[in-house]
């Protein structure tokens, strides 16, 4: 008689973009960092509707400023939103965008608490190192790297 291990067929892959049929799904700190991210994209619509409710009541000081202020934010949202999208669905590359804009973000928050603390800039930077931090976790690697493991 062969032995009862030899009958049990080996676990099948688990396809790219699913979460694993064990029910574990998705690590709680990817989904923080989609969260925080999701919150600096709000932030970034936000700001470009501010950009031009100023510009068209004609607050704005100047139009050509205003107008890429408003397509930057609009841009780095998308960019943002394609890459949370590509972290929940194991692609690697979201990581780079995500980790690019938390450090300018960082970058920026530390220039502007030079000039004076203010809740949102305290705000924006702690939000930049919880990400980044959160980008850089192991469970958050391992599941978005999905599409660089061999298939077998």
């Amino acid at each position: 008689m062969p032995p009862a291990s030899a009958s049990v067929p080996p676990p099948e892959p688990v396809p790219d973009g699913r979460p694993a049929a064990s029910g574990t799904g998705r690590p709680p700190a990817l989904t923080a960092l989609v969260a925080g991210v999701g919150l600096e994209v709000v932030a970034l619509l936000v700001g470009a509707v501010v950009l031009l409710v100023e510009l068209f009541s004609g607050g704005s000081a100047s139009l050509g400023v205003s107008l890429f202020l408003v397509v930057f934010a609009l841009g780095v949202a998308a960019l943002l939103t394609a890459a949370v999208r590509a972290l929940l669905h194991g692609r690697r590359w979201g990581r780079s965008p995500v980790a690019t804009w938390q450090i300018l973000q960082g970058v920026v928050a530390v220039s502007s608490l030079q000039a004076g603390v203010t809740p949102w800039v305290v705000v924006a930077l702690v939000l930049a190192v919880a990400v980044l931090v959160l980008l850089m976790l192991g469970p958050v690697v391992e599941a978005t790297t999905r599409d660089a493991r061999p298939t077998a």
